[in-house]
């Protein structure tokens, strides 16, 4: 007998939700399950705002940004009352397991949903911060890298044009490996992320380092700095107190920034975001046919962390060991994230030779 499974993406949007939702769709569809699209997230979960989905309806949206069902972050279902009304529509709805694709804070939901098992609970991580535990690559960040890899190469041009330097912060609140990524692939002579854990003062002396090393030397007529929206300093002021010291160590260099805010959110989703997106999507629909509950569906987990599945880069992975290892990920004690910092460590000095 075919399950009845609801579909929902929450929190900030990842380009790629739409890959997986199709995919989870086809495949339910494919093994004889009945799927429901939850609109808006947790919101249309508590309101069973839950139309079915069909081939026709999902046809197409692998190659769209954003998300055709909707997201929203919503106060009440964390909360016990929030919690009686979500399982209550679960039981309305009749849904045998729920798909929750999306970021840490819609998992911890996920986690905290499935722990009276009102049906299997499997989520699926998409945040372009990457700033999941136990996950390699989540849905979105290969798309938001590309996205500020490609801003950057055209700051840099004008940038290079004028004899200009340029500050470019990048989404990551609480994870710069977008800023990591990005930086090194755009040939930055500085990153900074907040991981670095260093004051302003030591962030302004080291920028001004690396200005009057690119400067001095003639070797370029153009220095990037690519920032964590993390990092405790405006772009803003950081530009300013750059600027001061350009007056002395570079006279008539200026310096500019940009904050690219949520343009790193959007646009189609990369081949690489809608292939993870189609994996974990299909994986997930076959966790939740085999009784997998409470777990998430990870894509190449470093040290192969969890439970092989048939697909060689997709492991499953309880969401509690998840939960814990993003919290260590924010806290700085993860190993993960302490090589992650230790690599750039070995590379900044010769970013801007």
């Amino acid at each position: 007998m075919g399950l009845r499974v609801g579909v929902l993406t929450s929190g900030g949007d990842s380009p790629g939700m739409n890959a997986a939702v199709r995919t989870a769709t086809l495949a339910g569809i494919a093994r004889g399950h009945t799927v429901l699209g939850i609109r808006d997230g947790f919101d249309g979960l508590i309101s069973g705002n839950a139309p079915e989905l069909d081939l026709q309806g999902v046809d197409g949206i692998s190659r769209m940004g954003g998300t055709l069902l909707g997201t929203a972050r919503n106060a009440v279902f964390p909360t016990p009352e929030g919690q009686v009304l979500a399982k209550k529509q679960i039981a309305a709805l009749k849904l045998d397991a729920l798909v929750v694709v999306g970021g840490s804070g819609s998992l911890a939901g996920a986690h905290l949903l499935g722990k009276d098992k009102p049906c299997r609970v499997v989520g699926v991580p998409a945040s372009i911060d990457n700033d999941i535990g136990h996950c390699g690559m989540a849905i979105g960040v290969d798309t938001a890298v590309n996205t500020i890899v490609d801003a950057c190469d055209r700051i840099s041009d004008t940038a290079r044009a004028h004899r200009r330097a340029f500050i470019v912060e990048v989404m990551g609140r609480h994870c710069g490996f977008l800023a990591m990524r990005a930086g090194l692939a755009s040939e930055a002579d500085a990153i900074l992320f907040a991981e670095h854990k260093t004051s302003e003062d030591e962030l302004v002396d080291r920028c001004r380092t690396v200005l009057r090393r690119v400067f001095e030397k003639g070797h370029s007529r153009r220095a990037l700095i690519v920032k964590a929206e993390g990092v405790p300093i405006s772009a803003a002021r950081l530009r300013d107190r750059l600027q001061e010291h350009l007056k002395v160590d570079a006279p008539g260099v200026d310096i500019r920034e940009t904050v690219l805010g949520h343009v790193v959110r959007g646009g189609n989703p990369s081949a690489l975001d809608r292939l993870i997106a189609q994996r974990l999507g299909y994986a997930a629909m076959l966790a939740a046919e085999a009784g997998a509950h409470d777990v998430m569906l990870s894509w190449d987990p470093p040290g192969g962390f969890g439970q092989a599945t048939a697909d060689r880069n997709v492991r499953v992975v309880p969401l509690k060991d998840v939960l814990e290892e993003t919290a260590r990920y924010l806290d700085g004690t993860s190993p993960v994230m302490a090589g992650r910092v230790q690599l750039l460590k070995t590379v900044e000095d010769m970013m801007s030779l």
